[in-house]
C-alpha cells in the first residue's frame, strides 16, 4: 500500500530507467516476500536465494521465457522494447550489455504495470517466474 498522492505519475510518459527504478523495488519486494513465505529467514540465505530471481542474469532470462510463451500483450512488448533501448551509460562489471538491456526492460515492465496501478497483472507474470524458478 502507498501513500495517496494528488498527482498520479503518468508511467506512459514516464523515461524507461525511471520505470526500471521503479520496477525494481516492486520486484524485490515480491522476490522477498516469495522467500520468507517458503519458510527461509537465514540472511545469508535470504540473500543468496534472492540473487537467482533479481539478478541481471535471472531476470533477463525470466523475460525472455515469458516473450516465449507469449505471456505479454503487444503493450506490454512496447514497454520492454522501449526498456531495452534506455541508454544508462553504465553497466555492472559482472554483466554483458545485453544482458544489463533485457533485465532493464524487464524491471521498466513491473515499474510501468506498478505505476498503472495493475498489480492484479504484476502477480500473473510473477507467479509464472516463480513456476518456472521452481522447475
Amino acid at each position: 500500500m502507498m501513500l495517496h498522492y494528488e498527482q498520479k505519475v503518468d508511467e506512459k510518459q514516464m523515461n524507461s530507467l525511471a520505470l526500471a527504478y521503479m520496477g525494481d523495488a516492486v520486484y524485490e519486494l515480491y522476490v522477498r516476500h516469495h522467500l520468507l513465505q517458503s519458510g527461509m529467514v537465514r540472511p545469508n540465505k535470504l540473500h543468496k536465494e534472492a540473487t537467482a530471481y533479481v539478478s541481471a542474469k535471472s531476470q533477463a532470462k525470466y523475460l525472455h521465457k515469458l516473450i516465449e510463451m507469449e505471456k505479454l500483450s503487444e503493450a506490454e512488448i512496447t514497454i520492454v522494447k522501449r526498456g531495452r533501448n534506455a541508454k544508462s551509460g553504465s553497466v555492472p562489471r559482472n554483466t554483458d550489455v545485453q544482458t544489463y538491456r533485457y533485465s532493464t526492460a524487464f524491471e521498466a515492465l513491473i515499474g510501468y504495470l506498478y505505476l498503472a496501478g495493475n498489480e492484479q497483472r504484476i502477480e500473473e507474470l510473477i507467479t509464472t517466474i516463480f513456476a518456472l524458478a521452481e522447475e
